[in-house]
């Protein structure tokens, strides 16, 4: 097998179970390994480290499969990954529910580095992020299929870490039955909510599976509240908070497409119509408007895209987010709440209730941290793998002067 053989010294993270590693950490690649087969990790001394994808093109340079010398990385070792990881949600009930939508595997948290896979209702939709997953895409396909019983397997691989990869974008049918424009699925909890998703046009594979669980939140926030969701997509949150009884709600988004979803959701699930106001506008110029205009809300969610999807971003994601927070502070009446995302796996938890800190300092509001966020447990995160915890979230409630 051809291996890379590691610089003196640089086999701390790997011994730690970090699975990346990273081409300054390459002293030399033994053989002429293809892009996304197995090689063997070796330290400087020749110890065996661990077996990864090779991916030639990307800082990272492999992306670990396992840490056994003696295990294959085969369709047996992909079948008990697979299957490994549909057992871990077992005990999810929109896993159960046959309507549900739910990750069945989150790459590296499931031991499958770059293998994003979610399930709605009866078709999965596949994202190969990596060259190691890409070079076992059919496999893995064929197993999803046979562990599920779903009736197909659509690919979403046109993310921009691709790109990084070396691998060009790519959607499509893998196996089986072309799934319907669009999905209905259903969302079991309170509030219980059905949702339209698009697996070929979608945001990430069609919905925001990660935010199932924060959604539940927002609904039991939002009673007589006056609500402002931001970046609302689909509406997901928007729908949580009018079925949770919100007074009002204000959603906005700068796809029209995405706004036309959203009121398609709300007929779907029968909410009044004359409850929930669309707005298709840029969201901090839109902010800045409200905030002239004298408007104010008891709730404003705020769930931007990824400003900074890698480390080189975090300065410039950090302004940006600390603009959007201290908007949505100033639009918060006292006593109202701000529930308030990040998404970039490059701003961690702590500098992100540093910047949201800074936000309510500037906006001259004392707010408390009333509840920490993180994504629903089907995107689970490993402990040896921090970077996983992309998604996190504030909900801070602002002091009434005085209290």
């Amino acid at each position: 097998m051809h291996a890379l053989i590691l610089k003196p010294g640089k086999e701390k993270s790997l011994q730690r179970r970090h699975p990346w590693l990273f081409s300054g950490a390459v002293a030399r690649v033994k053989g002429a390994p293809e892009v996304g087969e197995t090689v063997r990790i070796v330290s400087a001394d020749g110890a065996f480290l661990a077996h990864a994808a090779f991916s030639p093109a990307s800082q990272i340079r492999a992306r670990v499969w396992n840490w056994s010398e003696t295990e294959a990385v085969d369709e047996a070792f992909f079948f008990q990954r697979l299957r490994a990881a549909l057992g871990q949600r077992e005990s999810i009930e929109a896993f159960r529910h046959p309507k549900g939508a739910v990750r069945l595997v989150h790459g590296e948290s499931d031991g499958l580095p770059g293998v994003i896979a979610d399930r709605y209702a009866e078709t999965i939709v596949l994202q190969c992020l990596s060259a190691g997953a890409e070079r076992w895409r059919a496999t893995i396909a064929g197993q999803l299929l046979q562990l599920t019983g779903c009736a197909c397997v659509y690919e979403r691989s046109d993310a921009e870490v691709r790109q990084l990869e070396g691998l060009p974008a790519r959607s499509g049918i893998v196996l089986g039955a072309e799934p319907p424009p669009r999905i209905e699925t259903f969302e079991p909890g309170a509030p219980g909510l059905r949702f339209l998703s698009d697996p070929r046009h979608g945001q990430k594979t069609g919905l925001f599976l990660d935010q199932r669980d924060n959604r539940a939140l927002i609904g039991a926030l939002a009673r007589g509240a006056d609500v402002l969701d931001v970046f609302c997509y689909g509406g997901g949150f928007s729908l949580a908070a009018a079925a949770g009884g919100a007074r009002e709600v204000t959603a906005m988004d700068s796809s029209a497409d995405a706004l036309a979803l959203a009121r398609d959701n709300v007929a779907l699930n029968g909410l009044p119509a004359d409850r929930l106001h669309w707005r298709e506008a840029d969201a901090f110029k839109a902010l800045r408007l409200l905030r002239d205009q004298g408007r104010s809300f008891d709730l404003v969610i705020l769930d931007p895209p990824k400003f900074a999807p890698t480390a080189a971003h975090v300065e410039r994601a950090a302004r940006a987010y600390k603009d959007i927070n201290l908007l949505g502070f100033k639009l918060l009446r006292p006593g109202g709440a701000l529930v308030t995302f990040s998404c970039s796996g490059g701003v961690g938890v702590e500098l992100f209730q540093k910047i949201v800190a800074g936000a309510a300092l500037d906006a001259g509001v004392a707010a408390n941290v009333e509840k920490r966020l993180m994504a629903a447990p089907d995107h689970p995160a490993c402990l040896n793998f921090p970077e996983g915890e992309y998604l996190k979230g504030l909900v801070c409630r602002v002091r009434i002067v005085g209290a």
